[in-house]
């Protein structure tokens, strides 16, 4: 646990995460002899992204296209090795000792070795071929020689039954018009499939003077060049004549039959299957020899296939980020690339050990440019981060130091979905999932590959299905709500009116029949006076009325958790504007919007804590959504008895309409009015830009280019769907955070419904002793499947995509804008891990 914890809160500053690092452009000056090794040093290094600086040179053009087609070469001979393994079935010994990549001279030692060994294993498969095919020939002999005995004998019979003179006229032009009338025959061997085929084919080239006896082979027999297993049958085709035993030839062509010499002396064919046997076993050594040297061949390739194809790939990777650099007049190789502010010493000492161990006499170059390109966006993640961290991304990637909400969604994103899975025993099981991927970390992380893509998402999102767990074990005792059960850890805050159930129960326990009507009021009989000490109290479960207070707890803690997200969302929005020094849209953006928020959904807020301190249960209870609605339809009327809250009620209620309206034209026009006013208020009245923004300008225009002014019309459209998407989204998102108890309501009742219907039922059977058990095991595991396949599985994944939604459209959309491009350095890591494709 301890290492978990520390994998959590290590690896990274926790402030850095606010937001991206600091970016800078880089220039490097490499001589050709130190170049592969600089570059070599720095794909471990991964902390360079570098630019393609001959975008308009052909890609057969470049400098180094030769060399990528020789590690493509070494590719190939590679997967051919894999897939001769592969057809071995050996196994690879699991390697996980990532190679470095080679040298220029080892490399050429490995390209000499492989091209040696592909040659070899060629040599050896072609001859093991050769050897296979005179082998299943002589099988296929053999087994026409056997057949003949029974084929001769169909011959016999032919010439008894007098059969010879139906395919013998006394006169046929297609025989060739020999009147003799001796039968001819032809042996072989045929797929059996295409025995069908056959008959059709000579009865109608003969027109029947061809007569076809066939015989399946129970003994497998195999092509030669796959080995796959192929069906056959010996035959026999009897007829007359020179010409038809030319059509009778080629239609075994055709075919794919083989014919084979077959005597009808019995004593030579016994000669020739002696012959046959012979040669059959000196075959058979040979090709066990052959095996035997193919087999030791491919074995000393198995143990060093997996370095191999790690080495050819980093040095693919390598030649392909050197075509990207261009020639300079000296001679030189001048590159040009992105690299964090705080990792250009690294950089620089990379390149020092590159340019020592290729022994260059010229040392690298490494210059900082200032640029008004826009720098790309880098987060450093930890194992806990990573996660939340693609998450965000999938949204959208966040604008050059703008502010990452990766940090605040570690937190915020389980606890929404606690809220909508609350339930003690569904979040301990999906804790405890998470937990064992966490800690099985090293051993999956070796063996990903081997695992399915489902398995493998999982995996990378372990911590967050951890997280999710342990928030909703919280959410679950916040609700007292176990598998749709309630937990009396700190004793009933109620006492039931009705003291007979406890007089009838002999156990002392309350009637799980009973229902009571729950009433809080503190001078009446049933409440105690100290509240239950966390959560709800477990005597609800019992109420008549346990839904109509359930629901509305949940409904007004959705409301509330929305107005504190959506306003810290606000407060985000003010540290973007202020940190790239953007007066105007504080005061004419992040003002008006905060008011407007907390004019409308801010005092709904305020009326629900209100009615909780102040309201009773035999007080008047107003409708606060009807207060809400009507502080618009009845503005300025005096309200009803029955709908007050508090005095003077009716002119907070107008003055914060008034303000609310306010804000809509003060968001709408006062920034394009200050604008159009003041054309260079940027420049001037703007708070200083701190000097890591300072380099860089968000429109990605190259350094001496003009800045792009929009016109009036232009800023007044824009600002004028931010004024409707904000005014209208403050109400539509308010509504969408009530998903939260909507979730909450479903999961709990599914929960109780699958406990009351499946496992109460189970539990109270009572048929013989010897069922009942049987009978509680099956109702048991029913239940247990049930509750992980829909209550843990699916309405998992349901709270998960709302709990995404509610961070993506209406939290994120308050201050985040997402319109940057990821850091991609060249690493090694990345280039093994498949995330660098190029």
């Amino acid at each position: 646990m301890a290492r978990l914890v520390r994998g959590m809160i290590s690896e990274v500053d926790m402030s850095k995460l606010l937001r991206s690092e600091e970016m800078t452009l880089a220039q490097i000056f490499l001589s050709q002899e130190a170049s592969y090794n600089c570059i070599r040093e720095l794909g471990e290094l991964g902390a360079v992204q570098f630019s393609d600086l001959n975008e308009g040179v052909n890609a057969f053009s470049r400098n180094y296209v030769s060399e990528i087609r020789r590690a493509e070469e070494m590719e190939r001979r590679l997967r051919f090795f894999a897939s001769e393994i592969e057809r071995e079935k050996l196994p690879i010994p699991a390697d996980y000792n990532v190679p470095a990549a080679p040298n220029p001279k080892d490399l050429i030692d490995l390209e000499a070795t492989l091209e040696q060994l592909e040659g070899e294993t060629r040599q050896i498969n072609a001859n093991q071929e050769a050897l296979l095919r005179n082998f299943y020939e002589l099988k296929e002999l053999k087994h026409v020689l056997n057949s003949a005995s029974v084929f001769f004998q169909v011959g016999a019979a032919i010439q008894q039954e007098g059969l010879k003179e139906r395919l013998t006229p006394k006169f046929d032009e297609e025989a060739g018009g020999n009147m003799s009338r001796h039968l001819s025959f032809l042996c072989g061997v045929i797929n059996r499939s295409k025995i069908p085929v056959f008959e059709r084919v000579l009865w109608r080239a003969s027109r029947g003077k061809a007569l076809l006896r066939h015989m399946e082979i129970e003994e497998a027999l195999k092509d030669p060049a796959t080995e796959e297993e192929i069906p056959k049958s010996t035959f026999i085709v009897y007829f007359q004549g020179e010409q038809l035993k030319m059509r009778v030839k080629k239609i075994c062509e055709g075919l794919g039959a083989t014919t084979y010499p077959c005597k009808e002396d019995w004593e030579e064919r016994r000669q020739t299957e002696a012959e046959v046997d012979k040669r059959l076993e000196e075959l058979t050594s040979i090709l066990n020899e052959t095996k035997n040297h193919r087999f030791r061949m491919l074995n000393t390739v198995v143990s060093s296939i997996n370095s191999w194809i790690i080495q050819v790939r980093k040095v693919k990777a390598i030649w392909y980020t050197m075509n990207k650099f261009k020639k300079t007049e000296t001679g030189l190789l001048h590159a040009e690339g992105w690299c964090p502010k705080i990792q250009l010493n690294e950089v620089d000492r990379a390149l020092k050990r590159g340019a020592q161990a290729a022994g260059s006499e010229v040392a690298p170059i490494l210059n900082t440019v200032t640029t008004r390109r826009t720098p790309p966006t880098y987060h450093r993640t930890n194992t806990l981060t990573k996660g939340y961290q693609a998450v965000i991304d999938a949204y959208g990637v966040a604008s050059y130091q703008e502010i990452n909400p990766a940090i605040f969604t570690v937190i915020t994103f389980p606890f929404l979905f606690g809220i909508m899975f609350g339930d003690i025993g569904h979040g301990l099981i999906m804790f405890l999932a998470g937990l064992y991927l966490v800690l099985k970390e090293g051993y999956f992380t070796k063996r990903l590959k081997s695992y399915e893509e489902i398995f493998s998402m999982m995996f990378h999102g372990r911590y967050i299905i951890m997280m999710n767990g342990m928030f909703a074990v919280y959410a679950g005792f916040l609700y007292n709500d176990i598998f749709s059960l309630s937990l009396n850890i700190f004793g009933f805050s109620w006492t039931p009116t009705n003291f007979t159930h406890y007089e009838k129960n002999s156990s002392h326990y309350i009637n799980p029949e009973a229902m009571y009507g729950m009433d809080p009021y503190p001078k009446g009989y049933e409440y105690k006076g100290n509240p239950y000490f966390f959560g709800i109290d477990p005597f609800w479960n019992l109420a008549e009325n346990k839904l109509t207070f359930i629901n509305s707890y949940k409904m007004k803690l959705a409301v509330i958790l929305g107005l504190i997200q959506m306003t810290f969302g606000l407060i985000l929005s003010f540290k973007n504007f202020q940190f790239k020094g953007k007066t105007v849209d504080i005061y004419c953006t992040f003002v008006p919007q905060m008011i407007f928020l907390q004019s409308l959904i801010g005092y709904l807020c305020f009326m629900i804590f209100f009615k909780w301190f102040t309201c009773g249960p035999r007080t008047t209870q107003p409708s606060l959504l009807i207060c809400l609605i009507n502080m618009f339809l009845q503005f300025g009327s005096p309200i009803e008895e029955h709908m007050q809250l508090y005095s003077n009620q009716m002119y907070i209620q107008s003055a914060l309409v008034v303000i609310a309206v306010i804000c809509v034209p003060w968001m709408l026009g006062a920034k394009p009015l200050i604008e159009h006013m003041y054309p260079r208020i940027q420049h001037a009245s703007y708070a200083p830009i701190p000097q890591s923004y300072e380099q860089f300008d968000n429109d990605g225009e190259e350094e001496g280019e003009e800045e792009e002014h929009h016109s009036m019309v232009d800023v007044i459209v824009h600002q004028g769907i931010e004024t409707i998407e904000f005014t209208l989204g403050c109400i539509s998102n308010t509504a969408s955070y009530l998903r939260l108890w909507a979730l909450s309501l479903a999961h709990a009742e599914l929960s109780e419904v699958l406990w009351s219907m499946v496992m109460q039922g189970g539990l109270g059977m009572d048929i013989n002793p010897y069922v009942n058990p049987i009978a509680i095991v099956l109702t048991f595991s029913f239940w247990a499947v049930a509750t992980v396949a829909i209550l843990i599985v699916m309405e998992g994944l349901s709270a998960f995509l709302h709990a995404l939604r509610l961070h993506w459209v209406e939290f994120q959309n308050k201050f985040y804008k997402g319109e940057g491009h990821l850091f991609a350095p060249f690493s090694f890591e990345r280039v093994l891990n498949g995330q660098d494709e190029e």
